[in-house]
C-alpha cells in the first residue's frame, strides 16, 4: 500500500507539472497575431499523416531518417507497456494485462523487447554521431551548451530507459522460473531472456530487488521524461502532429500580401471603396517582435526540432553569411519565452524593451536569406523560418525605412519608372532596335 501512495503522488505530481508547462506553452503560443488554418481539412489530415505520422521527409536522409523511425515507433508502441506498469502501480498488481490476453499478450512483450532493443541501439549510434562524428549541421553558433546537453540528455535517458527495462524483464524472467509468489508466467522474452540467465544463481530476494529496482527506475524515468518534455527541443513530440496539421498549402514561394497595405492600394485605385472604420486599430506593418508574429509562426518556433536539416541547405549558410533558419525558430522561441515570463511576472502590458529585431536577430541575418524556401522544403515537420524572415524584414523596411541601398534604388525605380529597372516605360523597347 505505500508503494501505491508513492506512486500516486508521482504520477499526480508529474502530471500537474506537464498539464502547467503545456498551459504556459499554449498561452504563449496564442499570443501571436490570428491566423486561419481550418480550410481544405482533407488535405491537412493527408499532410498530417504523411508528414508526421509516416516521417516521409525524414527519409531524404535514409540512415538518420530509417533509425529515427525505429526510435519513434518503438516509443508509440512501448507506451502500451507504459500503460500496464501504470496500472500495476496504481492497483498493486503484477502484469495486470497478462490474464485477459492470453497468448497476445507473449507476443506483445517480445515484441516490445525486440523494439526496446532497437531504440537503445538506435539511441547509442546516434548519441556517438552527434558527439564524435564532426557533422557540421550539429554545430554553428546558436548551438551553444544547453542545446548539446539538451540532445544527449534525451538520448541517455532513453538509453538507460530501455536498459532500465530489459533488465527488468530479464530478473521477472528468473522469478518466474523460480515459481515467486505474485510473478506469474507469463510474457515471452527473447531478449531479456539472455539477461536472465545472467541472474541464475541468485537468490530470490536478490531477484526481487533487482526487479522491483528496475521497475521503479524506469516509471520514475517516464514521469521525469514527461516533465522534461516541455522544456526541450523534444517537444515536437507533441507538437510536430498540429504542426503538420496546419501546415502552410499554398504554393511555394507565394507570399502573403498585407490586409491594410492591400486596403489602402484598393483605396487610391478605386477611390469610391469604403475606408477602414474610424476605431479600427492601427496595424504594425510586418513584425518587430515575437508577439507580431503569427500564432502559426510561434507554433513553429516551439516544435523545431533544432535539427539543422534547414540551415544545411541554406544557400546563404553555405557561403559563410550569418544566416542560419535553425537559429531563426530558436530566436523567436526564446523570445517569445522571455514575454510569457514577464507576463507572469509583472503582467501582461510589461514592456522590457527589448524586441525579437536586433536583441535577438540581426538585420545582417535577414537580409542574407534569399527566399528560395530551402530551409522550409528541409524542415522534417513543416517549419516555415522564411515567413518569419519576411515579416521580420518588412518591419525593417516599412517601418524603419532601412533597407539595404539596393533595394532602395529598386524602390525608387517602381516608384519612377513602375518597374526595378532605371529606365522610363518609354524607353523600355530600345533594345530591340538594335
Amino acid at each position: 500500500m505505500i508503494g501505491q501512495i508513492i506512486f500516486c503522488v508521482l504520477l499526480i505530481a508529474a502530471g500537474v507539472v506537464f498539464g502547467k508547462r503545456i498551459m504556459s506553452i499554449r498561452r504563449n503560443i496564442l499570443l501571436g497575431r490570428d491566423l486561419d488554418r481550418t480550410d481544405r481539412k482533407s488535405e491537412r489530415w493527408m499532410t498530417m499523416a504523411k508528414v508526421a505520422l509516416g516521417q516521409s521527409k525524414l527519409v531524404a536522409r535514409p540512415f538518420a531518417g530509417i533509425m529515427h523511425a525505429l526510435v519513434y515507433i518503438g516509443f508509440i508502441i512501448i507506451n502500451i507497456e507504459v500503460a500496464e506498469i501504470v496500472l500495476d502501480g496504481i492497483l498493486g498488481t503484477h502484469r495486470v494485462f497478462a490474464p485477459f490476453l492470453g497468448g497476445l499478450y507473449d507476443f506483445l512483450i517480445g515484441s516490445f523487447e525486440i523494439l526496446a532493443l532497437l531504440v537503445l541501439l538506435s539511441c547509442a549510434i546516434f548519441l556517438i554521431r552527434r558527439n564524435i562524428g564532426n557533422i557540421k549541421r550539429f554545430s554553428g553558433k546558436e548551438m551553444t551548451s544547453w542545446p548539446k546537453n539538451d540532445a544527449n540528455i534525451i538520448l541517455v535517458t532513453e538509453i538507460l530507459l530501455m536498459t532500465a527495462f530489459l533488465t527488468m524483464n530479464g530478473a521477472d524472467k528468473a522469478l518466474q522460473v523460480l515459481g515467486a509468489d505474485h510473478y506469474i508466467a507469463a510474457g515471452s522474452f527473447p531478449v531479456s531472456g539472455y539477461i536472465a540467465s545472467m541472474f541464475s544463481g541468485m537468490s530470490e530476494a536478490t531477484l526481487i530487488m533487482i526487479e522491483r529496482g528496475c521497475w521503479w527506475f524506469h516509471i520514475v524515468g517516464i514521469f521525469s521524461f514527461l516533465v522534461y518534455i516541455p522544456y526541450s527541443k523534444h517537444l515536437h513530440i507533441f507538437l510536430g502532429f498540429p504542426n503538420t496539421f496546419y501546415s502552410n498549402l499554398e504554393p511555394k514561394g507565394q507570399l502573403t500580401n498585407m490586409d491594410s497595405v492591400t486596403a489602402e492600394v484598393k483605396a487610391m485605385l478605386d477611390p469610391s471603396a469604403p475606408p477602414p472604420p474610424a476605431d479600427a486599430p492601427i496595424a504594425r506593418f510586418g513584425a518587430k517582435d515575437a508577439t507580431d508574429l503569427t500564432w502559426k509562426n510561434l507554433m513553429d518556433a516551439y516544435s523545431c526540432t533544432e535539427c539543422g536539416r534547414c540551415t544545411s541547405q541554406c544557400p546563404a549558410n553555405q557561403t559563410g553569411k550569418l544566416l542560419s533558419p535553425r537559429k531563426i525558430m530558436m530566436d523567436t522561441r526564446d523570445r517569445i519565452e522571455e514575454i510569457g515570463a514577464n507576463i507572469e511576472k509583472h503582467g501582461k502590458d510589461h514592456d522590457d524593451g527589448k524586441s525579437l529585431i536586433n536583441d535577438y536577430i540581426t538585420s545582417e541575418e535577414l537580409w542574407a536569406c534569399t527566399t528560395c524556401n530551402a530551409c522550409t522544403d528541409a524542415c522534417p515537420i513543416n517549419i516555415d523560418p522564411l515567413n518569419i524572415i519576411v515579416d521580420l524584414r518588412r518591419y525593417i523596411v516599412m517601418e524603419e525605412a532601412k533597407s539595404p541601398a539596393e533595394l532602395n534604388n529598386m524602390f525608387s525605380n517602381v516608384e519612377n519608372n513602375g518597374a526595378p529597372w532605371p529606365f522610363s516605360p518609354a524607353d523600355r523597347l530600345k533594345w530591340a532596335d538594335k
